[in-house]
């Protein structure tokens, strides 16, 4: 494991990397900030070009990790926090602008990854200033406000993935439930949590399973039946743990209501706490969503070090490749590394998800790679998958642009490590 200093100055250098290879004013409006989807991008940024709202929502989290990082060192590094902060505020402004002046869209899971990071931007502001951060607190209390929208009786509970209203999802539950979890509005988080625990939990596995269909709506037409989609992935599972985190010992744990026919995978142990669920989540991502690899100290990933040994092995958490699933092993990793510090789980669980959060830092890492760009410093590149060569996944002189996706999630994940790795 790196030293708190070492975690530290990668994180910082992955803030510097992304922020300075895709940051951009939109529209050259001043007192913006957005970020280009891709790099280098393709033409110049127009009211219709692709940007991914969700995907900035997870940067906007990553600058504010960058400002408590640096808040941590104390009034020597206030001034630095607050650069992070500002940045943050342009940011949102950006996001505001580049969606037409508003912060609500179609899809609640979008809108509940901005309010969760609008709600840390918000309480870091007041910690460090004495004061909210606008457009932050504006951004909260209006998606706030579509998310109990979203929550809704239809199958029993449980949020909806968009306004269709067709299609309910631990991709929005999940974030919703923490949303509330830390908003104060503890018994729908608790609510939500057991819905997704009664509908969508995979005991099998001890996972969560991506969604169900709304019957009547969608495709098949008209299904008489609620279809569940099976699909398994690494952010659903970190959402739930954070939501499980934030919620603790409080509340009722077990299934207030009888079984609706279509969900007949139950808990073995309804009683459970939320903690106890927490730690069964954390064995249940080591055990299903890691992958082996070699992660040579210098070299290269995947093969022999410098001097010719072939290196120790290290199990690290799967990533689901680029695009929308360039992200989701980042999410899982932010919220392992929350975990790592949580005194009220066993030592145990907090030792696997520090060790899943920091070996697969080190893994991507390892696999970055440093690119010249002209007239600036240069600039690092991560993989797609710890594990692999960051020349692997974007060749040098193919033309293959860089996904601003996987150049964010690699930095979540060494947030992450430096959180665990300094402990707090």
């Amino acid at each position: 494991m790196s030293t708190p200093e070492t975690a530290a100055a990668r994180a910082s250098a992955a803030a510097e990397s992304v922020t300075s290879s895709f940051g951009h004013q939109p529209l050259r409006v001043r007192g913006t900030w957005l970020a280009w989807v891709q790099d280098p991008h393709r033409r110049l940024q127009l009211p219709w070009s692709e940007w991914h709202y969700w995907w900035q929502a997870h940067l906007l989290d990553c600058l504010i990790d960058a400002a408590e990082r640096e808040a941590e060192g104390g009034d020597a590094a206030r001034a630095g926090a607050l650069q992070w902060l500002a940045l943050a505020q342009r940011h949102l402004r950006g996001i505001r602008l580049r969606n037409f002046g508003r912060f609500p869209n179609m899809f609640f899971d979008d809108m509940a990854w901005l309010a969760l990071a609008s709600q840390r931007a918000e309480a870091l502001s007041r910690k460090l200033t004495g004061h909210g951060l606008p457009p932050a607190g504006t951004a909260v209390r209006e998606l706030g406000r579509r998310l109990v929208a979203g929550d809704t009786d239809d199958l029993g509970g449980g949020m909806f993935w968009n306004t269709r209203r067709q299609y309910k999802n631990t991709a929005t539950t999940g974030p919703g439930a923490l949303f509330f979890a830390r908003a104060g509005d503890r018994g729908r988080a608790q609510t939500l949590v057991g819905w997704l625990y009664e509908t969508l939990f995979d005991p099998e596995q001890g996972l969560f399973l991506d969604g169900i269909h709304v019957p009547g709506k969608g495709e098949p037409k008209m299904s008489p039946e609620p279809r569940l989609t099976r699909d398994i992935w690494a952010y659903n599972q970190g959402t739930v743990l954070g939501a499980l985190l934030a919620l603790g010992d409080a509340g009722d744990t077990g299934h207030g209501e009888a079984s609706l026919g279509y969900a007949n995978n139950r808990p073995e142990d309804p009683a459970s706490t939320n903690l106890e669920r927490a730690a069964a989540l954390v064995d249940a991502v080591d055990r299903e969503l890691t992958v082996v690899v070699a992660t040579p100290s210098g070299g290269a990933p995947g093969g022999a070090s410098p001097t010719g040994e072939h290196e120790p092995e290290i199990r690290v958490l799967k990533a689901h490749g680029g695009g929308d699933g360039g992200l989701f092993m980042g999410i899982l990793a932010r919220y392992l590394g929350i975990a790592a510090i949580d005194p009220r789980l066993p030592v145990r669980t907090q030792a696997t998800a520090a060790r899943l959060v920091t070996d697969t830092a080190e893994a991507l890492w390892q696999g970055r790679d440093e690119r010249p760009r002209p007239g600036s410093q240069p600039h690092l590149v991560f993989p797609a998958h710890p594990g692999e060569l960051a020349s692997s996944s974007y060749p040098r002189g193919q033309g293959e642009p860089v996904e601003l996706c996987t150049q964010v999630q690699a930095w979540t994940v060494l947030e992450a490590a430096h959180r665990v790795t300094k402990g707090n």
